[in-house]
């Protein structure tokens, strides 16, 4: 003979049951548990956005974690649609996101509704067979009570018994997921003290060079970024050790109700199997009248219900945090790699700024000594011209001083006298020019040895400066990681 349990009816199956005295049925949750979270599967890898349809299609479908609101955003949603009568061909009466929003709304209603259907076609043909089942054995009362609550025990074990093994590949993912976050948390060590040690090394920069430039700033905007990383990280971390510690609460209660259905489940199946010719059938006088129950049946399946339910719910909650956790491996390691790039780009174009200008330099610096040693020359040639103007003065000179022993009259002031004392002038003037010119000469040879001195001091800096960005900050960021790692997958 066989014995099928009638329907039950489960809290979660129907909103508002109507009490009952009996055992309800279990065909009516036989697939309520399964359906009451629906799951929606990912269609989109979590790959990186450079893709920018797949990265806001993510955005839009995927929780995220305080999404950046860039300027143009806000200026779409803070920006009033016109008038319908003000309108041009070029506007239309709904966006995109409404077309795709009706398009999923239509899908989810018909789902829902092809769903009851077929949970309506389910349950009443469970319903029938129970009744015929109860028809056909109405005078095997107890023995079909019996079967009743084997078969709901043993519903309830598999209800169990799947969210079991559902929470443990939940746990189990969860874990991993922790895994990767905290792979991605040390990645962050090495790309921050790089940041740190180009700061560190930039700041030995000497002179005019050691400027706030938009190198430094980059940097500065890179320790930030990747703190800030490290901070949401570390957050999601502690919450995911959180959500373990609740998944493995759930996971023993699952584990401990199973174990007592275990239990029933042997003993009621042998009471269901006990006949009169069974052995070990015997009298127990006044047993009957010993009531050890705890529970009603009402009760019995509402605990396991919320057992069932409390399970679901955390495991939603992992699920979430687990969404949560690789939304946030991908944008950290995509902020993270695009300001490197940034910071890249800016080292480029200082180094190159610093060559052009160390270039400059040098060339103006060899003009500079070119100049000098024109300048030297043309004071070698200044002297040598006030030294051959000398001899012209002494000559000069000479002749008056001996004219001046003429005896008496002839003591004449003649045209000879007259051009001896503009000769001697003005080859004077002329030495005195010279001397004027030799002084002016010596002063800019001066003025070119400090230029001098000032460009190779300049030179000098330069030198350091590009010396510090391109050997030693710019060997250091060649061993970066690259996005896999920083998103915890090596």
């Amino acid at each position: 003979m066989e014995h099928l349990g009638s329907t039950l009816t489960a809290t979660y199956a129907h909103p508002k049951p109507t009490p009952t005295n009996f055992l309800p049925a279990v065909g009516t949750l036989a697939s309520s548990y399964r359906d009451r979270f629906p799951h929606n599967n990912v269609t989109h890898p979590l790959s990186l956005p450079w893709r920018p349809s797949t990265y806001y299609k993510v955005a839009s479908d995927s929780p995220t974690l305080g999404p950046y609101c860039t300027r143009s955003q806000k200026v779409c949603d803070n920006t009033m649609l016109p008038f319908v009568s003000n309108r041009t061909t070029l506007f239309t009466r709904y966006t995109p996101d409404d077309w795709y929003r009706s398009n999923l709304t239509n899908y989810l209603e018909s789902d829902t509704s092809r769903h009851n259907s077929e949970r309506l076609r389910v349950d009443t043909s469970r319903l029938i067979q129970d009744k015929y089942q109860h028809t056909r054995k109405t005078q095997a009362d107890s023995t079909q009570n019996l079967g009743e609550r084997v078969n709901d025990i043993g519903f309830w074990k598999s209800e169990i018994t799947h969210e079991l093994d559902a929470m443990i590949g939940e746990t189990n993912a969860l874990t991993d997921v922790k895994k990767k976050l905290e792979r991605a948390l040390m990645e962050t060590e090495a790309p921050l003290q790089v940041a740190r040690e180009c700061l560190f090394h930039r700041e030995k920069r000497m002179g005019i060079d050691l400027v706030h430039d938009d190198v430094e700033t980059q940097l500065l905007t890179e320790v930030d970024i990747i703190l800030c990383c490290e901070e949401r990280m570390k957050l999601h971390l502690d919450k995911a050790i959180a959500q373990l510690a609740a998944n493995r609460a759930s996971q023993h209660e699952l584990e401990k109700d199973l174990s007592d259905k275990q239990a029933a489940y042997r003993i009621d199946d042998k009471c269901h199997h006990l006949r009169n010719t069974s052995d070990g059938v015997s009298y127990f006088r006044g047993v009957e009248r010993v009531d050890a129950t705890v529970s009603v049946p009402e009760s019995w399946a509402k605990f396991t219900d919320d057992n069932v339910l409390h399970s679901q719910s955390t495991r939603a909650a992992s699920s979430k945090l687990r969404d949560d956790i690789h939304n946030l491996l991908v944008v950290t390691a995509n902020e993270t790699w695009n300001q490197f790039n940034k910071v890249n780009l800016s080292f480029t174009s200082r180094i190159a700024e610093t060559a052009d200008a160390k270039n400059k330099i040098q060339i103006h610096l060899a003009k500079t000594l070119q100049e000098i040693f024109q300048t030297e020359m043309t004071i070698e040639s200044i002297k040598k011209a006030i030294k051959d103007k000398s001899a012209f003065l002494k000559v000069a000179q000479t002749r008056l001083d001996e004219r001046t022993r003429r005896p008496n009259i002839e003591l004449c002031r003649d045209m000879a006298q007259l051009r001896l004392v503009n000769e001697v002038y003005e080859v004077d003037d002329t030495i005195q020019t010279l001397q004027q010119r030799l002084r002016e000469a010596e002063d800019t040879l001066q003025s070119l040895v400090h230029s001098k001195a000032t460009l190779g001091h300049d030179l000098a800096v330069k030198a350091n400066s590009l010396y510090i960005d391109q050997e030693k900050c710019m060997s250091m960021r060649k061993t970066f990681p690259n996005t896999l790692r920083l998103a915890g997958f090596c």
